[in-house]
């Protein structure tokens, strides 16, 4: 009753609870891609510990790209608060009950994580750098020179890029009063779905920056590298061909996910199963459908499959289409969700 009468001419209440915007989807899409980002990147360490050359696309390039969109998405939940110049006060504490402050210090972990796996190939990546500043240099071989070192770091990488990605899942589950976001299955989601994310940023960058020709410039250059085949540009085609391998695995389990999410809520109570008619059938069908499920992961699964078996040449579709179904599953569950509601409950008393 205090809802309805005291904010019934809120314009981000009424006629439905819609505080989040165009801020929130963004946070979480950036922050599974870094996730993802972050797994692959672990992967990659991983064998550089175990003697493998080390210098693959992953452990050069994505701290620093995973770096660069984290502070993007931290930027957009910023834009979101109401109270910005307040924001320190959240590390002030910890509170082990609240998944927000669970969220925020791990977000401080994962700068420092980044910035420490971007030191194991930085003078190779930025060598003007590490000439100027001679320290990053004897970091960076003080990493590559410890398997030990190496292993810590990429655990540590794969261990929060985990808690990353189901976190971005879990902040939206723990509101239990909204009805569509009520469900176990959000998190191991968001996991998935910035697992694929986090490859396609990989395949996207290795075509825009390994394959740009340096006569052209940096715009002329990423744009006639997105128009030729990723083969033309890419030799190391075994290391291509498991990034594909790998976010066709993380596509399927991603589908999987989405049909368990839709049988849950409707197998739950009332509430859910009108929440879950917001994305069956309700204005967010088309968009969950067709933009997610369709373009966003059946159509990528379909190609790269094509690319692998040698029907199509390599591309980067695949990859931004893949982007853009997880931030439209971003999109979709974040309006939905304010949009579903709890059910008032019938007396059966006479």
């Amino acid at each position: 009753m205090l809802e309805i009468t005291s904010s019934r001419h809120n314009p981000l209440i009424d006629p439905q609870l819609a505080i989040w915007s165009w801020e929130i989807p963004i946070y979480l899409f950036l922050g599974g891609a870094v996730a993802g980002m972050m797994v692959l990147g672990g992967v990659a360490l991983l064998r550089a510990a175990r003697g493998d050359d080390g210098r693959s696309f992953f452990s050069m390039h994505t701290p620093l790209l995973g770096f660069v969109l984290m502070n993007v998405g931290m930027l957009a939940l910023l834009l979101d608060l109401a109270h910005r110049m307040q924001v320190w006060r959240i590390y002030t504490s910890f509170q082990p009950t609240s998944p927000m402050s669970w969220g925020s210090w791990v977000l401080i972990l994962v700068y420092g994580v980044l910035l420490a796996s971007a030191l194991v190939r930085l003078p190779e990546t930025w060598p003007w750098l590490a000439d100027r500043v001679p320290a990053v240099r004897r970091g960076s071989q003080a990493l590559v020179d410890s398997p030990a070192a190496l292993r810590a770091l990429a655990l540590a990488n794969i261990g929060l890029g985990v808690g990353l990605g189901i976190y971005t899942g879990i902040l939206l589950d723990t509101l239990v009063a909204r009805p569509l976001w009520n469900s176990a299955i959000l998190g191991p989601l968001f996991l998935f779905s910035g697992l694929s994310a986090g490859a396609a940023m990989v395949h996207l960058l290795a075509v825009l920056m390994l394959g740009r020709p340096a006569s052209t410039g940096l715009v002329g250059g990423a744009l006639a590298s997105l128009l030729q085949p990723v083969a033309a540009v890419r030799p190391e085609r075994q290391q291509a061909d498991a990034l594909i391998r790998a976010d066709i695995l993380f596509l399927a389990i991603e589908l999987l996910l989405i049909g368990l999410l839709v049988v849950n809520l409707h197998t739950s109570s009332a509430s859910h199963a009108a929440a879950a008619g917001l994305i069956m059938s309700g204005a967010y069908a088309l968009p969950f459908w067709g933009g997610v499920v369709g373009l966003g992961i059946v159509l990528p699964i379909a190609w790269q499959a094509l690319e692998l078996a040698h029907k199509l040449p390599h591309t980067v579709v695949p990859a931004l289409l893949v982007m853009a179904g997880g931030y439209t599953l971003r999109w979709v569950m974040v309006g939905a969700g304010q949009a579903s509601e709890i059910l008032p409950v019938l007396s059966l008393a006479p």
